[in-house]
């Protein structure tokens, strides 16, 4: 366990602050918390209106499996904006997405081609079950080939920051898609700033017209003030979660955001996912227990 330095400036501000999407502010160093970071891999975990608790691990680009779809359904929503509870744009599935979904090989949920799909329902899908064929089915609709779509994504993390990046497909199944915890928390950020994105990812299951009921692969989601956001996992991946959680802090709510990426590497998906998953539960259940108290220290010590 690392001590992570917190910021009496952002502290006092956020105690007495607004929105729980406002960018942390830099000021003096404050009181130190410790949080059980992964002992491999990387991680980082921010607390919007207060500020960076810390990074572990080198940032060096490893593959984030279908993590990569937060970059796909936030450029699809960048381009399409959707109201919270709204149903956007209809999008009708094409032959080769139908295809898609028999694949023995990668995530993929049932779509009939021909068939027409609200918006909200494919970015549910994809954001749900982890499908592939349906990320694959928005970037076609988005850009008209999935290459074209893919060259958005590189633009769009470009003007994010994040300078460690590349994206070579729209849902992660390849290996040379490449990011950073810290790059994409500042995805997390930006996406979590759209209300119908924050809707989708904490969407608990999905029903696709014509299907079955499908959970979502997020199994935190919705304990210990869990409210999404994406999982990812392969053998050259391993397990990888970007989670985002609610606590109070000095009367405020505030969203928590974290990342974990590279656990049991080499490992099946499946137990990949689940060390990803135990490192950001012990990650959150730590915050929320200490994040309160640390906060009135710094501003006993402030005042």
């Amino acid at each position: 366990m690392l001590p992570v330095l917190l910021v009496v400036g952002a502290l006092l501000a956020g105690a007495c602050a607004g929105p729980a999407d406002e960018g942390p502010a830099d000021s003096d160093v404050a009181t130190p918390i410790d949080l059980p970071w992964p002992d491999e891999g990387q991680a980082s975990v921010t607390v919007e209106g207060i500020g960076s608790l810390g990074t572990k691990g080198r940032q060096i680009p490893v593959p984030i499996a279908s993590v990569t779809k937060v970059m796909t359904a936030y450029v699809v929503l960048k381009d399409h904006p959707m109201k919270a509870g709204g149903a956007g744009a209809s999008i009708v599935a094409d032959q080769q997405a139908a295809d898609e979904a028999f694949s023995s090989v990668e995530s993929a949920a049932p779509v009939l081609a021909g068939r027409s799909y609200t918006q909200r329902e494919l970015l549910e899908i994809m954001m749900v079950s982890s499908a592939n064929n349906v990320a694959r089915l928005l970037a076609r609709w988005d850009a008209g080939s999935q290459e074209a779509f893919v060259a958005k994504m590189n633009r769009t993390a470009a003007a994010l920051g994040m300078d460690r990046t590349t994206y070579t497909g729209v849902s992660g199944i390849e290996s040379d898609t490449r990011s950073t915890a810290e790059d994409q928390m500042k995805l997390a950020r930006a996406a979590m700033k759209d209300p119908a994105f924050r809707a989708i990812v904490a969407t608990p299951a999905v029903t696709p017209p014509g299907g079955v009921r499908i959970p979502n692969t997020n199994k935190l989601l919705g304990r210990d003030g869990v409210v999404g956001l994406k999982t990812g996992s392969s053998t050259p991946a391993g397990g990888n979660l970007v989670w985002a959680a609610t606590q109070e802090v000095a009367g405020t709510p505030r969203l928590v955001l974290g990342v974990v990426l590279g656990q049991r590497v080499g490992s099946t998906p499946a137990e990949g996912s689940a060390a990803a998953r135990e490192a950001s539960r012990a990650l959150i259940t730590s915050v929320r227990a200490d994040l309160p108290a640390a906060v009135t220290r710094a501003a006993a010590q402030g005042g």
